[in-house]
Formats: C-alpha cells, structure tokens, sequence
C-alpha cells in the first residue's frame, strides 16, 4: 500500500514537472504614446524634449528587436497643436502612426479641431482604428459610424481584447457646433458593456483572454504615487478591465488605482508608455505598467530613416510659410500651463482687446500651448503657441457676468486657467471654486460695477460653451470672423521687438484674506 502511494506521488509530481515544462507562456508589450499634437519635428535646441517622429518609430523598431509581440496604441489628441501637422491636416503624423504600426487610437478632444469627419480619414490613412465604445450618434442611437467600440488582436496566441474610450469632458473642450450630434456616455457604463460583450464571446473572434482599455480620460499621480480621477476611478472598478492607458491630463503617471494599472506617457511623444503583459496558457499571470522618458536620453535613440527623409521632404515643402519671419522676442514670453495668469495669456488677450477697442481680453488659458522662446519669432512657432482657428469675438456683458467669467478662470480642476488683460484682479484661493474672487477693477483701479456694461475681446470657442464658459447671458455677441492668430502676428508685426509685459500686479492672492486665515 505504501508503495502504491509512493508511486502516485512520484506520478503527481512528474505530471506537474511536465506540465510545468510545456506550459505557453507568453509576454506581450502595449506601447502608447498619447496627446501626441503633431509634434513630428525633434526640438533640437539644448534643452528641447520632443523627441520627433523618426525617433519615435526608431524606439518602436528597438522594443520589437526585444520582444516581437508589441502592440502599439494612441492615447488620443494625436493632430492639432503644430504649423507642420495643421496646414497638412496631420499627413505627416499618419506617416508615423503608419510606421509605428499603430494598431488602435482613443478619441481626444482636440480630433474634433477639424470637424468629426476628419477622424475615419485619419483611421484610413494611417492603417490603424480609431476606438470609441462610449460615443453614440444622437440620431441613430448607436455608436458613431467612423470609430468601434473595440477591437481585437490576436498576437502570439493570445487574444487582447482593446476597448476604447473617450472623457465626458470632451462635449466641452471642443467647439460645440462639431459635437452637437453626439453623445458622450460614461466611460465606465459604456466600458462594462462591451467587456461583458466581449466576454460573452459575442465577437466572431471569440473571448478575448485579456482586455485592456485606451482612454482619453484625464489622470494624475502625486508624491506619494497616489494615482487620481474622478471618471478614471469609476473605470478601475469595471470587472474585466486588465489595465487603463490615460491621457488628456498631460501627466506622467504610472501605477494602479483600486487594483489596476494605470499609466498615461505625458506628452508631445516625450514619453513612451508601456502595459507589460505575462500570460501563461491564456491566463493572466502579470499586467506591469511602466513610462520611459525618452525626452531624457533621446540622442541616444536612433531615428527611423524613410521617416526622417520624409518629415524633411514634407518640412522644405512648407518651409516658405513655416520659416517666415515675423518678429523677435530677446526674452522668453512664457506660458506654464500648470500655473496661472502668464504672460503670453496676458499679451496675446491685450492684442485682441487693443484690435478690437475693446476694455477687456479673455481667453482660454488651453488655447495658447507653449512658451514662445527668445530669438526670432516665425509663423511655425505662431502656429505651435495658437495651434487652433479660433476667431475673434467682441462680447457685452453685465460687471456681474464679467467677473463671473474671470472668476471661473481661477484654479479650475479640469483645464488650464483663464488668461485676461485689461483688469486687476485679487482672489483668495482658499475660497470654493468660481468663488475666489476679492476685488475686481479694470487696469486704471476704477472697480468694476455689476450693474455696467463692459466689452470683452474673446474667441468663439468659449463664447460657445468651451471649457464651460457661461455667456448665455451676454447683453451682445458679435463675431469678427478674424483668426486670433492673424491678431497676434499683427501685434508683433507693428512691434518688431516684442515687449514682455510685467503682469505682477494683474492677478495676485489677497494678502488681507491670507492673513484672515492664518489669524
């Protein structure tokens, strides 16, 4: 009897050696890269980030040398945001999406710049799919017709099930006439569909073995690794969801959050993202997220040559608008997008009330994307600071309204702050939200009055709703059909040498108010 013991347990034990010795496993990489916008050429002064289109390709080309089973995806927002990519309606990025191999790209905000019916040309062109699970057709009440809600790869064995999804903040964080038919579900509704979906092996494929979601949706992480987001926390609790790729937020995050990993790579292509996969027999055995910053040792990657002889091709055709000289700057107009008030949001909002004789400038601090640098000014970098055709509108509002709207501009949680010109504001940051405001007066200290009437130069986007600017109770609304951009190459036209405002005491913290709290 011992004996026979004796055998069965050898026998066990050379069944789970065997076993253990055929068992499949495989490792696949998901690289992303997100809110991408258009920045194809590589910065190349000291200190420049963008690593560039041939250098991105040349990355991927690497990885894969390492590992075959690489997936590359999109975090969204991948055309609008330099002179190369708009004037070309992102040609030269569906190049690399092209040469990337991008499998899949979210929905950003900024695909709707042009309109919705730019993205499935986009989708073609660069050989990849845009996913959407969670926008729907108002009119047919089905998912819009130029995106899937999914998609399935199968890659070494292994089927990887990708559901895409875009922010709910994105009805207004794009012009509003190019969403007016469309309905953005939430995220985790829509995504808890379509992976029972999935998981039903509904699709002709079958089940997925693992499904990972490509979002839009916005996500940070502080000090202490602590991942936040509101629509992303909801996401992490959605059953069946292996991991989340993020963007939107322009943040470098990487970790997990209720469980999940979670990574978003930045942007500009200055980061890579990675979802590090082990499967074993079609089990899940590890999800590791990772970002490499590969703004830090980009001389050490090597360009993709077809890619690079054709950015250089595409850049000497533009070169007679992107090389035009317009101005000079011996000083850095700057623009933190993390921060408040700058002075580029203070300069540019001067010109549009100064050509239009207007009291007041306003506008959308995400309208103005970078710091314009010292040396000469061209239209390459007018197109890189005012990347979008935003046009210039002359608004009348009640002293009420206006301090409303600046008021709204102060420390909101989803969107770059507000920039103005023309006012001297103080606020009291401890305050709740659109309440901060102490002291408003126009810039000779006259106090504004609630009962007046004041004119406001500001652009469409948020006099239409963006970024959730209320002037539905504005006393006129006139729309100049001017591109504030062509407002501001005037400007520094008639300059020459471009003069850098001193905005100290334009917006500044209540020191009474501070004082009140600390007492």
């Amino acid at each position: 009897m011992k004996k026979l013991i004796k055998l069965t347990q050898y026998a066990l034990l050379l069944f789970l050696m065997v076993t253990t010795l055929f068992a499949k496993v495989t490792k696949i990489d998901i690289i992303s890269f997100n809110d991408f916008h258009g920045n194809v050429a590589e910065d190349t002064r000291e200190k420049g980030k963008n690593i560039g289109m041939a250098k991105m390709v040349g990355y991927v080309n690497e990885v894969k040398k390492g590992n075959p089973n690489v997936i590359v995806v999109s975090g969204g927002d991948n055309y609008q945001g330099t002179a190369i990519s708009n004037l070309t309606f992102g040609a030269p990025v569906n190049r690399m999406m092209k040469a990337m191999k991008v499998t899949a790209s979210a929905v950003g905000n900024h695909e709707f710049d042009w309109g919705s019916e730019r993205i499935g040309k986009w989708a073609k062109e660069g050989n990849f799919d845009y996913l959407a699970a969670n926008i729907y057709d108002k009119k047919t009440g089905k998912p819009v017709a130029w995106a899937k809600p999914y998609k399935i790869v199968k890659i070494d064995g292994v089927k990887v099930g990708i559901i895409g999804l875009a922010t709910e903040q994105t009805k207004y964080q794009t012009k509003a006439e190019f969403v007016k038919n469309i309905e953005f579900k939430p995220a985790n509704e829509a995504a808890q569909y379509w992976v029972n979906y999935l998981n039903a092996g509904k699709d002709k494929m079958g089940k997925p073995d693992i499904i990972i979601a490509i979002t839009h949706i916005p996500s940070a992480q502080d000090e202490n690794k602590v991942i936040s987001g509101d629509e992303l926390n909801k996401l992490t609790k959605v059953k069946g969801i292996a991991g989340i790729i993020t963007g939107h937020s322009h943040r470098t995050v990487s970790g997990t959050m209720n469980g999940i990993p979670v990574i978003q790579a930045y942007k500009y292509g200055r980061a890579l993202g990675r979802l590090h996969i082990v499967m074993e027999d079609g089990k899940i055995i590890e999800v590791k997220p990772s970002v490499d910053m590969v703004s830090n040792n980009k001389s050490d990657i090597i360009p993709d040559k077809g890619t690079e002889a054709a950015l250089d091709k595409q850049t000497k055709e533009l070169a007679g608008v992107l090389g035009v000289k317009v101005g000079k700057l011996n000083e850095d107009l700057t623009h933190d997008r993390g921060g408040s008030l700058t002075k580029l949001g203070y300069w540019a909002t001067d010109a549009m009330r100064k050509a239009t004789n207007a009291q007041i400038g306003l506008t959308n601090g995400g309208g103005l994307r970078r710091t314009l640098y010292k040396g000469d000014i061209t239209m390459g970098d007018m197109y890189e600071i005012m990347p979008f055709d935003n046009q210039l509108v002359v608004v009348k509002v009640t002293g009420k309204q206006l301090r409303e709207l600046i008021d709204h501009g102060i420390g909101a949680d989803y969107m770059t702050d507000g920039q103005f010109a023309g006012l001297k504001v103080t606020y009291d940051p401890s305050k709740p939200y659109e309440h901060r405001i102490t002291s408003i007066a126009l810039e000779n200290g006259t106090p504004i009055n609630d009962k007046e009437i004041y004119t406001i130069a500001t652009n469409d986007f948020i006099v239409g709703g963006g970024d959730r600017y209320n002037f539905k109770g504005a006393v006129e609304v006139k729309d100049l059909f001017i591109p504030i951009r062509d407002v501001l190459v005037d400007r520094i036209k008639e300059e020459k040498v471009v003069k850098v405002p001193n905005i100290d005491d334009v917006l500044k913290v209540d020191k009474e108010a501070e004082v009140k709290k600390a007492a």
